[in-house]
């Protein structure tokens, strides 16, 4: 099982690392007859950062025993059968993660004291995690989710269970003293410690959120504490075990109306921008504003990719097998935005289609 992407993980692996710190990337196929090269791919980029290695005069042998140790670990962790769209490995002294990502990567071997971490950055922002609460009397669990998956969360408290069983149900029923499920103290307690623990993960990791259980289970839920805005509730119960397919068919309608929603607001504050004058059209401007620090909000188009030349001034478009070509140019804009603390909106294909597939709302 890959690791989920997360705000917290990101940040631990955008840390320095003792040298070499390498980072493998590889985009990968989901499918027959392409996912046929995968594993060839995968061979000659291990072989590339061998030689890389061994041709470093700064990697003292111990050193690169070591990182070659870890690369061969964290290659056996790696399952092409299952893959999504792109595949990450990082190594360095001591350490090997292996990640999967739902959107393509460049094809390289970067070796430096730190991990190259754009691309999953970048694929971490257009992923458009959600959290998924199913609520009922005796399990809440919390789901981490994103369109192509869903996990049960088990941190934080998470999944919080309890008995229904009340020893002396019956003696309370003979005097009138029983209360509904939902009007009990017990359960107004076992739901405090839910809200409490939603708390925690929602202060560290802020998602949308999406609300689900039988109309009772969800009212006192909603009574419990204030919920972010903009949380979307479904009155469906039988979901605290999962499936984790029955809960992404569950939110999924919940999940589209979400996105087209957002995406009506991005357009639009896109539009007002422009009679501001706090506009950037096209990959040039937008690079340039990313670099300067000064986008307030980028857009980007879902599938957008281009394969570019950087002239510092100005971009040309290039191919790919160019030596001096860069490939995931707009990965890299879009950690450059969320680096200083720009929002990133992912859009439908085609959306900004007038303006070279990405454009951004300026701070001035």
């Amino acid at each position: 099982m890959y690791p989920a992407l997360s705000t917290a993980a990101l940040a631990r692996l955008r840390q320095p690392r003792p040298y070499p710190a390498v980072s493998l990337l590889m985009p990968t196929h989901r499918r027959e007859p392409d996912n046929a090269q995968d594993p060839v791919r995968l061979r000659n980029l291990l072989a590339q950062a061998e030689k890389e290695l061994q041709d470093d005069p700064g990697v003292t042998r111990e050193r690169r025993a070591d990182v070659l140790s870890q690369l061969e670990r964290a290659v056996a962790e790696v399952d092409l059968v299952h893959a999504e769209d792109g595949l990450v490995i990082y190594v360095a002294p001591g350490e090997h993660q292996v990640w999967t990502v739902a959107r393509t990567v460049p094809e390289r071997v970067v070796i430096g004291d730190t991990f190259l971490t754009r691309n999953l950055v970048a694929a971490r922002s257009a992923e458009r995690p959600y959290w998924a609460l199913t609520v009922a009397a005796d399990r809440i669990s919390l789901w981490d989710g994103a369109p192509e998956r869903a996990a049960e969360y088990t941190a934080d408290g998470f999944p919080l269970t309890r008995s229904l069983e009340d020893p002396d149900a019956e003696r309370k029923e003979r005097v009138g003293d029983l209360p509904s499920t939902f009007q009990d103290e017990d359960t107004r307690n076992f739901f405090r410690d839910a809200y409490e623990g939603l708390r925690t993960v929602l202060a560290s990791d802020p998602r949308p959120l999406y609300l689900i259980g039988e109309a009772p289970a969800v009212s006192l839920f909603e009574e419990t504490g204030s919920l972010p805005q903009g949380t979307s509730t479904l009155h469906q119960g039988g979901l605290g075990h999962g499936p984790e397919a029955a809960v992404q068919t569950a939110v999924a309608p919940l999940l589209a109306a979400h996105e087209e929603a957002v995406s009506t607001t991005v357009l639009a504050e896109l539009d007002a921008a422009r009679g501001r004058r706090e506009y950037a059209g096209g990959l040039d401007e937008v690079h340039q504003a990313a670099k300067e620090g000064r986008i307030r909000l980028l857009a980007v188009e879902e599938h957008y990719r281009t394969v570019v030349r950087d002239y510092g001034d100005h971009l040309e478009p290039a191919d790919a097998a160019d030596l001096d070509s860069r490939d995931d140019i707009v990965d890299e804009i879009v950690e450059q935005a969320l680096e200083t603390g720009a929002e990133v909106r992912f859009v439908p294909d085609d959306a900004l289609a007038d303006v070279n597939r990405i454009a951004a709302v300026l701070r001035y």
